[in-house]
């Protein structure tokens, strides 16, 4: 049985529909139109995730995860997600260096930057596994689940936050 939440945001960004298997946050997305759902149980996990969420707009970086299962459809993207979870808060990379990153780490020659791309698109945990830190060659912001004026406001929220 999937469970089902809403977090409120802030000014800027669509709200967020959580998911829970009912022990551990399976998704996190943003609510691409606004719709009805009953929300169900309040669950300790909907709990620790919207007080993550809450350290996150206020423009930290929470230091702790919220307990979590995905569920894996290939190695490939396990590895794109690790990856991912390693660019720091404030912080950005492009899909061609976390391809770079991934090849030299598997020892292979080249890998495709759209396939790490596509690997991107599946992130079950928009933020909490910061896919949106990912960008295009030259700046460019594409491809991003959340839509592109979600990816913008948080790279803003980041950076307006960022410390080195």
């Amino acid at each position: 049985m999937i469970f089902k939440s809403k977090y409120i945001t802030p000014d800027g960004f669509d709200d967020i529909v959580i998911e829970s298997d009912g022990k551990f946050l399976t998704g996190l997305r943003f609510e691409q139109c606004k719709s009805e759902f009953d929300e169900t149980e309040n669950l300790p996990v909907f709990a620790e995730t919207c007080r993550w969420l809450d350290i996150y707009f206020s423009g930290r970086q929470p230091d702790w995860m919220p307990k979590y299962k995905i569920e894996f459809s290939s190695a490939f993207r396990k590895e794109v997600l690790e990856e991912t979870f390693r660019i720091p808060f404030g912080k950005t990379m492009t899909y061609g260096e976390m391809a770079q990153r991934i090849a030299s780490r598997l020892g292979i020659t080249k890998m495709s930057a759209q396939a790490v791309g596509g690997a991107l698109g599946w992130n079950p945990l928009c933020i909490m596994i910061p896919c949106h830190r990912v960008i295009g060659a030259n700046g460019k912001l594409t491809g991003y689940g959340g839509g592109i004026k979600n990816k913008t406001a948080l790279l803003e929220l980041e950076k307006s936050n960022f410390t080195d």
